[in-house]
């Protein structure tokens, strides 16, 4: 998916997880996304939340769009560090996921840290709506199937639910666009979105 271009990230990169039934056992979906252009910029299905998960999970971030983060820090350098504006990382409590982003992010980029979503009412600014209705909506589709039979089977199926989310399916919240066109990673997909996005990314494989 990334070779088909580089989504602008506009807003703050909220990240969370869902739990997701697995044969016999839990296990959690984790998604990043852009809180303006509702893109979805990694996610991953893991047993455990460790911290070497939660590294290969941001690490899809950083492979993707760390050249324009390492931009605005360039851009934002000479300006006082409590007034640069980064781009800024929104996660709750779960100490590996501070962890990931210290590893990765943390010398050109910020983190607002233990955000639950009830901290609204209490005036905070940046709370982590933005990822917590995303899995709102993918629980609809998830819990559709019941479960699944395979670590495999929930990951395709997750995939699948994220290119479906950022180039096929217009987002209510965008004005009719989707989070693609909103991230200005346009690609000519017609009328027939997804058959022409299935012919450009099997010619993409091809010339890898």
């Amino acid at each position: 998916e990334q070779k088909l271009g580089t989504p602008k990230i506009k807003g703050r990169i909220h990240f969370d997880e869902k739990y997701t039934w697995v044969k016999n056992h839990w296990e959690y979906r984790l998604t990043a996304i852009d809180s303006k252009t509702k893109f979805v910029l990694a996610e991953i299905v893991v047993v455990e939340r460790t911290l070497d998960a939660c590294v290969a999970f941001l690490r899809q971030v950083k492979n993707w769009c760390y050249a324009q983060m390492l931009e605005q820090y360039k851009k934002e350098l000479k300006k006082p560090a409590k007034k640069r504006k980064l781009t800024v990382f929104v996660s709750d409590k779960f100490g590996n996921y501070k962890s990931a982003w210290k590893k990765l992010f943390s010398r050109i980029t910020k983190i607002n840290f233990g955000v639950p979503i009830a901290c609204k009412k209490f005036g905070l600014k940046h709370n982590n709506n933005s990822v917590e209705r995303h899995n709102r909506e993918l629980s609809r589709r998830f819990d559709a199937l019941n479960f699944f039979q395979s670590h495999e089977g929930a990951q395709s199926t997750s995939t699948l639910c994220k290119v479906l989310h950022n180039y096929i399916n217009p987002h209510t919240m965008l004005g009719g666009k989707t989070p693609a066109e909103s991230a200005e990673l346009i690609l000519p997909l017609g009328t027939n979105k997804l058959l022409n996005l299935i012919e450009i990314a099997r010619k993409v494989e091809m010339t890898i």
